[in-house]
């Protein structure tokens, strides 16, 4: 009966299978969902809306049902489920999946505007191709196959955040459907017009346990007619610290400023990413070497400029935030943390926005590490968020902190909870901790 009402909420629905599977969470597999080893949960069903009133007739039917529903884009972030490697803590029960590829379309481009609304199952590359035909783009870096809905909901950004900011600063508009159906709209189609409360910066990097994204409207930014890397490689960390925060504060304006070191004992790499005109990127980018000293020019990025971040399996995946005037102190923090766990983190990330990610491989002493790292920068206002981990170690850390550490809102972000989705129904569990 239930699966009756949704296709005709949608028109198009399907039985869950095993690579729909919510997984690693040990939980309650709820009305229909089938709970396998491991606690992977495959979903009764699928919905498939192609629009926003189809997505709010399929959440009408899930508040009718009492049915627990996780939101599905491209796939990549089911890991907060679906992975060898959970990204985040996973949801503990899933009824209904809504997989949002039949709502894929550029919706509205005004080009003179600079602005652009999109559906929250379009693929980010085919969204790149239509906005490059204008010489306009999501100023973003993250993977082509990544969905718009799903870059919103986990925040997604990359190396160019120093410049342009992460989602939440390049939204203007969101369409949402909450938890009982009802549509909200925030937000206009124009950078000027943006009034109301602003749902766009709440939804960005709720994973999905608030509402459902339909529609989201950003600004846009030029394509830049020439892009130059400047890159310099050093042995003491205290040069590198000192490298990039002068890259990030020169009047040169630097769209991106990276560290990488593979290894705790290795040189740190620092790479700089200057856009513009081509005669304006080659002079700025001439005095930026010189300022970095022994600097190389190129066009295209290092090997090892650091796209969005990915655990491997078996791998724990830590993100580091903090003050950028801090970056030396963190990076002794995380010697010294690696010393006292006997563990070899590599670091990569956008120091100059004052953001770390740090890959840890297996080991015994991860949940030690992380407890090391928190207490070692409490005093710095820094956050350590575990972001991917294997099942062992986000079980370990459950007693210990969680995923997230100390949350300093956490009433107020359960409050929000409670007002979007009282029946705690959207991705139940995924951050048990706060939700």
């Amino acid at each position: 009966m239930i699966r009756e009402a949704l296709t005709a909420a949608c028109g198009e629905t399907r039985e869950g299978r095993p690579a729909d599977a919510i997984g690693g969470a040990g939980g309650d597999s709820g009305a229909g969902g089938d709970s396998g080893a491991g606690g992977w949960i495959v979903p009764a069903v699928v919905a498939l809306p192609g629009s926003t009133e189809e997505a709010a007739a399929v959440m009408r039917v899930a508040a009718e049902h009492e049915l627990a529903v996780v939101v599905c884009g491209a796939g990549g972030r089911l890991g907060w489920g679906g992975g060898r490697v959970g990204w985040g803590v996973p949801a503990t029960r899933c009824d209904l999946l809504i997989d949002m590829s039949r709502m894929g379309a550029v919706a509205e481009h005004s080009s003179g505007d600079l602005v652009a609304r999109v559906q929250a199952g379009a693929r980010m590359g085919d969204v790149a191709a239509v906005l490059a035909e204008a010489g306009q783009e999501i100023a973003l870096d993250v993977p082509d196959g990544a969905t718009v809905g799903g870059v919103v909901a986990s925040g997604l950004a990359g190396p160019r955040r120093l410049r342009y900011g992460t989602p939440r600063d390049l939204l203007i508009g969101i369409t949402i459907v909450r938890a009982d159906g009802t549509v909200a709209r925030s937000g206009g189609k124009v950078v000027k017009n943006v009034a109301g409360y602003d749902l766009g910066k709440l939804l960005a990097g709720s994973a999905g346990t608030l509402a459902l994204i339909t529609e989201a409207t950003f600004r846009l930014h030029p394509l830049p007619a020439a892009r130059a890397y400047v890159t310099a490689e050093y042995v003491a960390a205290g040069v590198a610290c000192d490298a990039v925060a002068t890259a990030a504060n020169s009047p040169l304006v630097a769209s991106a400023v990276e560290l990488s070191r593979p290894e705790p004992d290795g040189p740190l790499r620092v790479g700089v990413l200057l856009e513009g005109s081509a005669d304006g990127v080659a002079a700025r980018a001439t005095r930026m070497a010189a300022l970095l000293g022994a600097a190389e020019i190129s066009a295209s990025p290092p090997s090892w400029w650091p796209g969005p971040p990915e655990a491997g399996d078996g791998e724990t995946l830590v993100q580091v935030s903090f003050w950028v005037s801090a970056l030396p102190r963190v990076l002794d923090a995380i010697d010294a943390a690696a010393r006292d766990s006997g563990l070899s983190p590599a670091i990569a990330g956008s120091a100059g926005a004052g953001v770390l990610y740090l890959r840890l491989g297996e080991g015994e002493n991860i949940t030690r590490f992380i407890n090391v790292l928190r207490s070692a920068l409490a005093g710095e206002r820094g956050a350590v968020v575990v972001l991917a981990a294997p099942t062992t170690v986000r079980e370990a850390l459950a007693g210990e902190g969680g995923m997230a550490g100390t949350v300093p809102a956490l009433a107020l972000m359960r409050a929000v909870k409670d007002q979007f989705d009282p029946g705690h129904r959207m991705a139940p569990g995924r951050f048990p901790e706060v939700m």
